[in-house]
């Protein structure tokens, strides 16, 4: 891959791969206390949420898309 499609990150060579991998570790157990804290059907919820707005935004970049294509059969 070149250099602009690989993903950047920008402390990587400011921070310690230990504290990295610390701050990886101490995530994944938070989200899975969370996973154990609050009920399934928040999780259902929150995925159906998500997906709205996902919705959402692809409807309006979808009609953005369209008034540009008018915008240029006018041209």
């Amino acid at each position: 891959m070149d250099e602009q499609t690989t993903h950047r990150r920008p402390f990587e060579d400011k921070i310690p791969e230990d504290v990295r991998q610390h701050a990886r570790a101490a995530r994944e157990e938070f989200r899975e206390s969370m996973k154990a804290f609050l009920p399934p059907e928040f999780w259902e919820h929150s995925r159906k949420a998500r997906k709205e707005m996902l919705l959402a935004w692809r409807s309006m970049i979808d009609t953005a898309l369209e008034r540009m294509e008018k915008k240029e059969e006018k041209i």
